[in-house]
């Protein structure tokens, strides 16, 4: 198994080095139709995320730029971590020995601890990475029957924490601020003015509400529109975020749509979608782990319903298993060789393929296939610009596609394979009657995507 995956990652080298990062424009901000991130000059930014939560928690230095480095190759743009971690982030040290704070005390911040998140943040800028800095994971306000806790957070002293961490980070244009680390506010507490409060604390410390770009990672709630069914009229989330619950074809397609349609108008994404190497559902007994098919379906679905960027997630990465370590809901391998596992390699292609073709005026259109709404496992989903469409089919299916949706009297159209980005032609044909395409290969696992161009115009292939 190593030797596998040892050579999948010199297979990817030369196409991780083409989709390599470049410098940031930073600080990020909404796009001006308030569907996109865009960089300070304007320019898209798109978001493609991996879940490292004990980023800052678990690796040493040394680790901590191996990891980072290797995701800047495989094309990756964000990495979500949090500042005070998951696995007994309060009580166990991190890799240097030090603890985040003096007496779990939020307004005692312990130095030594934070310069080692500072080196991290600052390594990251280094790769061209944003770093989706979580503040706290949300154990340490709600600890629930399946966190470690302890439970620390009032109003009073979220506010305080998050004015230190906002001051703290005021100057690094690559942070985007995520609130709430896998918790959904309880109906009748103080949850929600507790979060609240700690975004009012980071946008003090900031300098400012325009100086901090901010979202909430919920659990999951289905069609209650993730972040949006407590924060979506709340200034301060900038972006809603959700999350579908590590099991297989879950229509999160409808739940996108939730807060996709909500008003006032904010971008939208899945931010923890099914993890490679996961057990499904939490059942790896009766339902065995996830593969690079349920990876990939997710991230399609969820962009072409509408999501401005993708998150993507490794079971054994996100926390940073290692032999030694503690290991959560059965990992299979170290986290330094789940880094090449084939998902996290084939994320590069959904980059490619999102940033092929004008980002900003890309919208969710399911009138563009005849099968417009087949269930997860074969779904037929669909996306276009002005003069550019995709159409993403889950298992292979063939699919009709209606004229006139984009612009042009002659439309080219070629598939492209999620599997390994390589393109090929599915012919030319006149924009004024339905047109019947069947994928290269049907099946499990072989989903592929079609691009209908406008023939007039001259786009490069991803």
């Amino acid at each position: 198994m190593k030797k596998r995956f040892l050579l999948a990652g010199l297979l990817t080298l030369s196409l991780g080095a083409s989709a390599q990062n470049t410098a940031l424009n930073g600080p990020l901000r909404v796009s001006d139709n308030k569907r996109y991130l865009v960089q300070s000059d304007g320019k898209p930014f798109f978001y493609l995320g991996d879940t490292a939560w004990e980023l800052f928690h678990r690796l040493s230095r040394d680790e901590a730029d191996r990891y980072l480095k290797r995701r800047a190759e495989q094309g990756f743009t964000v990495i979500q971590a949090v500042a005070l971690a998951e696995l007994d982030g309060l009580n166990t040290p991190n890799a240097h020995g030090e603890k985040p704070l003096a007496d779990n005390d939020p307004t005692k911040p312990n130095e030594a601890y934070f310069q080692h998140v500072d080196y991290v943040i600052d390594q990251a800028a280094k790769y061209g990475l944003v770093i989706g800095l979580l503040p706290t994971w949300g154990d340490k306000l709600f600890k629930n029957n399946w966190g470690k806790g302890p439970e620390v957070f009032n109003a009073a002293n979220a506010r305080t924490y998050g004015r230190f961490i906002g001051s703290r980070y005021k100057n690094r244009p690559n942070i985007i601020w995520i609130l709430g680390g896998d918790r959904n506010p309880r109906d009748g507490s103080q949850d929600v003015a507790v979060w609240r409060a700690m975004a009012e604390g980071i946008q003090e410390g900031v300098g400012g509400p325009d100086r901090a770009l901010m979202s909430y990672h919920p659990q999951p709630n289905g069609t209650e529109g993730g972040s949006a069914r407590w924060f979506h009229d709340d200034a301060w989330l900038d972006f809603n975020m959700h999350q579908n619950g590590h099991c297989r074809n879950t229509p999160a397609y409808d739940h996108i749509a939730v807060s996709y349609n909500r008003q006032p108008t904010k971008p939208t994404m899945d931010a923890e979608p099914i993890y490679e190497d996961h057990p499904v559902c939490f059942n790896a007994k009766d339902l065995g782990t996830s593969n690079a098919h349920d990876v990939r379906q997710y991230a399609y679905l969820n962009l072409f319903s509408g999501a401005h960027g993708h998150t993507y997630g490794c079971h054994d990465v996100w926390q940073m298993f290692a032999p030694g370590r503690e290991p959560i809901n059965g990992p299979h391998m170290p986290w330094f060789e789940a880094l090449e596992l084939p998902a996290a390699n084939q994320m590069q292609f959904v980059r490619r393929l999102m940033t092929a073709r004008p980002l900003l005026d890309r919208v969710p259109d399911q009138s563009l296939v005849v099968e417009n709404n087949l269930p997860p496992a074969e779904r037929i989903q669909a996306t276009r610009g002005r003069d550019y469409a995709f159409v993403y089919s889950t298992a292979g299916r063939p699919f009709t596609v209606n004229p006139g949706k984009i612009s042009g009297q002659t439309v080219t159209a070629t598939w492209f394979d999620p599997r390994t980005g390589k393109t090929q032609s599915a012919g030319t044909f006149a924009n004024r009657e339905p047109q019947r395409f069947t994928p290269p290969a049907q099946g499990y696992g072989r989903d592929w995507v079609l691009i209908l161009d406008d023939a007039a115009r001259s786009y490069a292939m991803p």
